[in-house]
């Protein structure tokens, strides 16, 4: 099994997206993406990730025809309704499906929180270590 530190650097292969920063957040039963506007359009979710402060930030707008809508505690307890999309994730160059819910990040340091759900029979997390799978990545050896 690998391990993972506090936080990591992951990839959102779905999303097109590289190198984001992630908090692995065992207290959290599910994924979780900054989106700084989320909206349905014509049946379609329209969502933009992260805001304009961050460095990450893009402008990109998202489209998912497939979404969902569910009430979803925060780090408070309190239930609030947020939008859920499915994508891919890739960890140690592992990609998987995963949910994640859209919220409101702004105030918090990481756009990505790795809830357990995720991480369950697949990592074991080290909260002394992090960014283990990016290092992992940046070291590996090209393939011929």
């Amino acid at each position: 099994m690998k391990i993972l530190g506090r936080s990591d650097r992951i990839d959102l292969p779905g999303l097109g997206l590289k190198g984001i920063h992630a908090k692995i957040d065992t207290g959290a039963y599910t994924c979780s993406l900054h989106c700084s506007r989320a909206e349905v359009v014509k049946g379609k979710l329209e969502f933009v990730l992260f805001d304009k402060e961050h460095p990450e930030f893009t402008g990109m707008k998202f489209v998912f025809e497939k979404f969902d809508k569910r009430e979803i505690k925060n780090s408070f307890g309190e239930a609030e309704e947020r939008f859920v999309i499915r994508t891919t994730i890739a960890i140690y160059n592992k990609v998987i499906n995963a949910e994640f819910s859209l919220s409101g990040r702004d105030n918090l340091r990481f756009p990505v929180l790795l809830g357990r759900k995720i991480l369950r029979n697949r990592y074991l997390i080290d909260v002394t270590e992090k960014d283990l799978s990016y290092k992992s990545k940046l070291h590996a050896k090209p393939s011929r």
